[in-house]
């Protein structure tokens, strides 16, 4: 036989389920503008019906309902849509991250501009015409010695700054390795927490979306893969479980957290902390991947890190030093050789103002072979402009003889194997011309990249995050449920009121 309460405990139950879904909804509302917060839901269901199956059971005609209980606070959230996020996460890291090396190193050799080596060297070649004009003129040497000078000077500074950036990338690399590192320690930190909490039947929802937010930073940097293993005890079945996270690589991919157990990542060959001039890989110590190691022609071509190795030089395969950075050095350290040769080989055959052979116009500092850092105009020069040879006389000075003035003009556009059968001007517009190509490429992308990574946000945040109309409404929904139960309590009240103060009055 059913209680005479009954209806109270059912009213009860319902007060209670509606004031969880608005405690929720006062959860999302209070979480709208927090970045990372998926909102929640309150999944509801009935309670069992009265009377309950069994032999001695009560017949009635059927089951009597006896209201609603919160069954769960799940967390709204799409997987597969996770699984995309990240995805376009690591692409938009690299070319993100390589579109801004590229900017940086147009931004130090400034082309086209007035201030760069093109110009400077295009000035320097001026100069020589009007010396081959006016070789005995005292100005126009001068000219020429100080417009050798910034071609000098202008190989100098931007070597040193494409060294600057390539060390600052260096920086950055080992920033993103114990970026990576601390990202791991955290998630596996939270894979500690959620198995404390799941077994014990609830879903730490929040927990869940912190451990997403570590998943979501650590994919911009690298490119993993993840899976779930359920933690057992009486863990709800929606319950996610701990997070296993694989660095994927051109083979098999490594494990670097499973469950509580986390794997830290080193630079190989660093000394006293010290990164190596080109990257060879990194070796894993404790945890999953104790021991392993993943060189960097293993890495896959996506996430920021492996974009400032790209940048910044590494060892591939074949032993070969390739790089973004060290092949603008080679490149700038080849052509300040050719031209300095060069230009010195036709300025010997010359004779100065007082005919004497040409000196070697320009000499290296480090008195090695030239190299951009080391290129320097000859301080004999310098000092006295008048042993520019300017003449092609070999028997004594010629005073108007400017033909050696000419001819040192044309080493600027003549034909050298060992810059590709370039001319100085020709190959130093192939680099740059490369250079912009390369930035395009990597600003195209970039913007691709970022326009699908924020389609997929859109798309993520219309199933995740909070909406204020949608929470609105639901508040009064609840909050009309509540009231109703607790009108049905008040008319329970009025029942029992009846039968315990108005019933059994007869005769008084």
């Amino acid at each position: 036989m059913r209680s005479t309460f009954m209806g109270l405990e059912t009213s009860k139950r319902g007060l209670y389920t509606q004031q969880s879904a608005l405690y929720t909804t006062g959860h999302n509302i209070g979480n709208a503008n927090t970045p990372g917060y998926s909102r929640q839901r309150v999944n509801m269901q009935s309670t069992s019906g009265f009377p309950g199956v069994g032999m001695n059971a009560g017949t009635m005609p059927g089951f009597l309902g006896t209201g609603v209980e919160a069954g769960s606070i799940q967390r709204i959230r799409d997987s597969f849509v996770d699984h995309q996020f990240r995805s376009e996460s690591t692409k938009l890291g690299y070319w993100e991250s390589r579109s801004n090396a590229i900017a940086q190193m147009e931004d130090v050799i400034g082309e086209p501009s007035e201030y760069g080596l093109q110009q400077s060297m295009s000035d320097f070649w001026q100069s020589l015409q009007t010396l081959a004009a006016n070789p005995e003129n005292g100005g126009a040497r001068a000219v020429v010695v100080e417009r050798g000078a910034a071609v000098a000077d202008s190989f100098n500074y931007i070597y040193k700054s494409v060294s600057e950036i390539k060390g600052n990338l260096g920086d950055e690399i080992d920033f993103g390795t114990k970026t990576i590192n601390s990202l791991l320690s955290q998630i596996g930190e939270l894979n500690k927490q959620i198995a404390t909490v799941e077994p014990n039947g609830y879903l730490p929802n929040d927990l869940y979306d912190a451990r997403d937010g570590l998943l979501d930073q650590l994919s911009s940097l690298v490119p993993i893969e993840t899976s779930y293993e359920k933690t057992g005890g009486r863990a709800p079945a929606i319950a996610e479980g701990t997070v296993t996270v694989k660095i994927k690589t051109t083979g098999d991919a490594i494990t670097v957290v499973q469950k509580t157990d986390v794997s830290q990542i080193s630079i190989d060959d660093t000394d006293d902390g010290a990164l190596p001039d080109f990257m060879t890989g990194f070796t894993f110590s404790g945890g999953p991947a104790d021991g392993e190691q993943l060189s960097v022609n293993e890495m896959v071509k996506s996430g920021e890190l492996k974009s400032l190795i790209d940048s910044y030089g590494y060892i591939d395969a074949d032993d070969n030093e390739i790089g973004l950075y060290p092949d603008m050095m080679t490149k700038l350290d080849k052509l300040a050789n050719e031209f300095a040769k060069e230009f010195n080989k036709v300025h010997q055959q010359g004779t100065d103002l007082e005919g004497k052979p040409g000196l070697p116009f320009f000499v290296a500092n480090d008195s090695g072979e030239f190299t951009a850092s080391s290129i320097a105009v000859n301080e004999v020069i310098r000092k006295d402009p008048n042993k520019l040879a300017a003449s092609d006389s070999t028997t004594g000075a010629e005073v108007g003889n400017g033909k050696n003035a000419k001819n040192l003009g044309d080493v600027f556009f003549a034909k050298n194997k060992e810059l590709d059968g370039s001319s100085v001007q020709g190959f130093y517009a192939q680099v740059i011309g490369q250079l912009g190509v390369e930035g395009q490429q990597a600003i195209k992308m970039t913007e691709s990249s970022g326009t699908l990574l924020l389609s997929v946000s859109n798309r993520r945040d219309s199933i995740s995050s909070v909406s204020l109309d949608e929470e609105m409404t639901d508040m009064i929904r609840f909050q009309q449920a509540y009231n109703a139960s607790a009108r049905m309590i008040t008319v329970m009240d009025e029942a029992l009121d009846k039968i315990i103060n108005g019933m059994g009055t007869v005769g008084r």
